[in-house]
């Protein structure tokens, strides 16, 4: 009966065990590893014996073994300290008939293991030469071995053998590989003699999971059902009978009249253990997703709320632990999430605050809550229950987001009410005692939203993520730091000028790391502590700053009063539009207009220029001439570089800085310019350096002022003869085109394969 309750086994996913066979010189260790692989006993073995395979059917959990034989040595070698972080378990050998070589594992062996790191294996000690040991000695094995297993928890199991007389040599090896795929540490405290907490909530949740009618027990249906889905084979009606008896016999608690009882069903784990049988609860375990730690195995991470048994409305701590009484830990209990939501006198959430810390979890963690939701008994897909939104940049660009839940980076300097406002979202008093906040600190709630009630997902979850002034320099180290923000809040307290400067200087590091790192982010200003006198110029600061950089005008707010002034509504509303509120500095503003004109530039020459197969180098800038133009000037010999001084102009004209329509260059800059470079069909390329022509038109302060864009692109087309032009104080240029090669753009005909509207391109 128990058998069939046992059957089958998981061999936790692995290709193979590495055994590494160690122990003092003279105990029988190369016999020992000959002895297995060819069933006989040999009186002429080498020293040490090269790695020995035993084939996947050798046993039953049908994984194959490496052998791996060690020189004998009193001490470790470097090569030796190799071999066993490789190993998957250690065979630990010891003579039968030299009882020093026996007291050599707790006081050298042993020890050393221990102290190695990235050997953290489990042992199997072996007494070889069993057939020689003393028939007067009157001590079992367990009187011998229990006080080193007691002291060396790693120790899996202890076996005598005898390779002469083909005593358990296979046993060696099958408890090895036992070790490895079935090890007892996380399953069962030895000292103890109970199942390991975390195994007791694994089963738990197993047996939640199977326990479909949820009366708190299995009937005969489904522990069948049990049965076939982790081993494989049904169970008949006697056998059912017979677990069930067993049960009872040894524990009357553990069935009741609907079945066996959750008691009953870790009593059972508990019994296949004390019997040796690992196998049974490790291949239920790895049929539930669990790895050997006990845990969810990552692959699978791509529930009931009516759990309060009071019925009270909220969840108490000990409801609250209970949920996850089927999880490795309770993640709730400590930080970030540990007083993250709001909480009732009694200390429990509402069904808001539950919601709230969810959405808190799968931001910050989402693997971790993928996890922890299988663990409750989520019944759907894992995959779905996450949704993955757009990218804030494609939010700002169609102006509109899907996202329920917002993060919030609150910034501002010491004492200007940050914390304060995270209080308040999660509905705790005001407090006159300031604390400063050292780390990061997190405050999570749901917010409805105004005029719209009773619409679907009217409330919004608000994350408030507290960046201590301290933490601000570090934060935005990262060039995405600000990835993960929705939107910033920068406070401080309205009566203390200083305090204004520095948020201030804040929200200008905020949006000038937003602007070169991409991950732009709107801003909100709270002007905390209202119910204090401001300071003289502060109405006419926070104007200037928020006319300055395009935001709103700072929120006024007093925790201490309870005018919150609709504040975390605002918020979110600032984050729904992620288009608008976003700050500009100055350098943000002069590289927008920069863009700006090199984009209205590169559209006056795409619609200009249509076909190419020439392109002239300036320098770092590539410039592409117009097929049908090279085509021309070829035809009346005339050379494409006369065209160069005037695409020149267009360049300097495209690369205009901050509004003000020219470019100044220093000598170094002009003479990095000097050399042409034409690149023409094959392997052919023509230079020309213009010597002076530039020079000659440098004033005395050695800057080269070039022309005015606005004026360049104001060109009409029939007036690109004279635009493209050598200019006559250029002496070494090419002599100017003839008056009569003119391109006219309505008899211009398009080669066959060719496209019209190709973009042109200006590549730096």
């Amino acid at each position: 009966m128990m058998a069939s309750m046992a059957g089958g086994m998981d061999n936790a996913g692995r290709t193979g065990v590495r055994v590494v066979v160690l122990g003092e010189p003279g105990t029988g260790k190369s016999s020992l590893v000959v002895s297995v692989a060819t069933e006989t006993f040999s009186e002429n073995v080498p020293p040490v014996v090269p790695p020995t395979r035993l084939p996947a059917d050798y046993f039953p959990d049908r994984v194959p073994i490496t052998i791996v034989d060690t020189p004998s040595s009193k001490e470790m070698s470097p090569n030796l300290v190799a071999e066993l972080k490789q190993a998957d378990v250690v065979v630990l050998t010891y003579a039968c008939d030299k009882p020093a070589t026996l007291e050599r594992l707790s006081t050298y062996w042993l020890p050393e293991l221990r102290r190695m790191e990235q050997v953290e294996v489990p042992v199997i000690v072996v007494g070889c030469k069993l057939d020689l040991r003393d028939e007067l000695q009157q001590m079992s094995l367990e009187q011998v071995m229990s006080p080193i297993m007691q002291q060396f928890r790693e120790i899996e199991t202890c076996i005598e053998c005898s390779a002469l007389k083909q005593i358990q040599v296979p046993e060696v090896f099958y408890y090895a590989q036992k070790a490895v795929l079935h090890p007892t540490a996380p399953l069962f405290d030895q000292e103890s003699q109970t199942l390991k907490p975390r195994c007791v909530r694994a089963l738990k949740r197993i047996f939640i999971l199977c326990d479909n009618d949820r009366d708190g027990s299995l009937s005969d249906t489904e522990l069948n059902d049990f049965q076939v889905r982790c081993f494989n084979a049904p169970l008949q009606p006697s056998e059912i009978a017979g677990v069930k008896k067993v049960v009872q016999e040894k524990l009357p608690e553990g069935v009741n009249e609907r079945g066996l009882t959750l008691t009953g069903f870790l009593f059972l784990h508990a019994l296949f253990i004390e019997r040796g049988r690992l196998e049974t609860t490790w291949t239920v375990l790895r049929k539930f997703g669990y790895d050997n730690d006990i845990k969810l195995r990552k692959d699978l991470l791509p529930f009931s709320f009516k759990r309060a048994l009071d019925q009270d409305g909220a969840l108490r701590p000990l409801e609250i632990e209970d949920i996850f009484s089927t999880a490795p830990e309770s993640p709730w209990a400590a930080y970030p999430y540990k007083d993250a939501a709001e909480r009732n006198v009694f200390g429990g959430f509402s069904f808001e605050a539950f919601l709230s810390e969810w959405g808190l979890m799968a931001i910050l963690d989402p693997v971790s809550s993928l996890a922890n939701l299988i663990y409750l008994g989520y019944p759907g897909d894992p995959a779905t229950a996450l949704q993955i939104t757009r990218r804030r940049s494609l939010d700002q660009k169609r102006q509109h987001t899907q996202r329920n839940v917002f993060q919030c980076y609150v910034f501002g300097p010491h004492s200007s009410g940050k914390s304060a406002l995270l209080n308040a979202l999660i509905g705790r008093t005001f407090s006159d005692e300031y604390s400063p906040t050292m780390n990061q600190r997190f405050a999570v709630n749901m917010v409805e939203l105004a005029g719209v009630r009773i619409m679907k997902g009217a409330r919004k979850t608000l994350i408030m993520r507290e960046i201590p002034e301290d933490g601000v320099a570090k934060l935005l180290s990262d060039r995405e730091s600000l990835a993960a923000c929705d939107i910033a809040v920068f406070a401080h307290d309205s009566s203390d000028e200083k305090s204004w400067r520095r948020a201030t200087e804040l929200l200008v590091e905020v949006a000038t790391h937003g602007e070169n790192s991409g991950f732009d982010v709107p801003c909100l200003i709270v002007s905390a502590k209202d119910d204090l006198d401001p300071y003289t110029l502060a109405i006419q600061d926070s104007m200037r700053v928020s006319q300055d950089m395009g935001i709103e005008a700072p929120i006024p707010v007093s925790m201490k009063l309870g005018d919150l002034n609709n504040v975390y509504r605002r918020i979110i509303n600032a984050a729904q539009n992620p288009h608008l509120s976003i700050p500009e500095t100055e350098a943000g503003r002069n590289r927008k207009q920069y863009h700006k004109i090199v984009n209205r530039s590169l559209m006056f020459i795409s619609e200009t220029l249509l076909l190419y197969s020439g392109q002239v180098e300036v320098g770092r800038l590539s410039f592409p001439l117009p097929l049908s133009v090279m085509e021309f000037l070829s035809f009346f010999g005339i050379h494409p570089l006369q065209f160069v001084p005037g695409v020149y102009r267009i360049l300097m004209g495209i690369g205009a800085l901050n509004g003000i329509c020219s470019i100044n260059l220093g000598l170094n800059e002009v003479r990095s310019f000097y050399r042409v470079k034409l690149l023409n069909e094959g392997d052919k390329t023509l230079y020309l350096t213009w010597g002076d022509s530039f020079l000659n038109a440098c004033p005395s302060d050695e800057s080269l002022m070039m022309g005015d864009i606005e004026r360049a692109l104001s060109f009409s087309y029939r007036s690109w003869r004279t635009l493209l032009g050598v200019p006559s104080s250029s002496p070494r240029a090419p002599p100017p085109p003839s008056s009569q090669t003119t391109v006219n753009r309505g008899s211009q005909r398009v080669p066959p394969g060719s496209r019209r509207g190709e973009v042109a391109r200006v590549e730096l």
